[in-house]
């Protein structure tokens, strides 16, 4: 065991979670990105909390690895 007290990541899941947090990274830029192309404020806004959406997991996502090392 490492750390806090939680036991290692398999490498088989370390694998999944690296490819979920690459995925949930360029899911976050593509919003920010999308949401400058839109004149209307209301998709702006949907588009830019779509990219909060996928930073949030991202950060859960690091803090959940980062508990296990």
């Amino acid at each position: 065991m490492k750390g806090g007290n939680q036991p290692e990541i398999e490498e088989k899941n370390l694998i999944i979670l690296e490819d979920q947090l690459k995925h949930e990274a360029l899911a976050y830029r593509k919003c920010n990105v999308y949401a400058e192309y839109f004149q209307d404020p209301t998709l702006q806004d949907a588009v830019r909390e779509l990219a909060w959406h996928h930073k949030t997991n991202f950060e859960n996502l690091l803090e959940y690895l980062e508990s296990h090392q």
